[in-house]
């Protein structure tokens, strides 16, 4: 069964890109992957853009299709010590950090055009 851990920016681009076939390439490979995963900190990025964007309704909304077609992985004290050491390692983002840090913990691949993620050579990175 293919896993993979998504990044904020797949969700960017699935809520926002209008092109038909990025539309398209997100929906196969929701489709393909079985083992969906993402950090929690993705539920709260892609919340508060669409809070700003969209409202409440529309955050609430989202939230509810990403809890239930990706596996949420919480921070717990393994995960935020993980996520410390890469974070200090190649001064990323704590966002950035958990995301990376889920991938390497999952063993799964992070699908991610972030070039802070991309570089790092503790986790494998495909891109959509």
């Amino acid at each position: 069964m293919p896993r993979a851990v998504y990044d904020t920016r797949f969700f960017v681009e699935h809520f926002y890109n209008a092109d038909p076939g990025v539309k398209r390439s997100i929906a196969e490979e929701i489709r393909k992957t079985k083992g969906r995963y993402i950090s929690s900190i993705v539920v709260h990025e892609i919340y508060l853009l669409t809070l700003r964007k969209e409202g409440r309704e529309t955050a609430k909304l989202r939230r509810n299709f990403i809890e239930k077609a990706f596996r949420v992985v919480d921070v717990d004290p393994e995960l935020a010590a993980l996520s410390a050491e890469l974070r200090q390692k190649y001064g990323i983002s704590l966002a950035d950090s958990l995301i990376a840090g889920t991938s390497k913990l999952i063993g799964a691949p992070c699908v991610t055009d972030d070039p802070h993620l991309t570089s790092m050579k503790e986790i494998k990175t495909r891109r959509l």
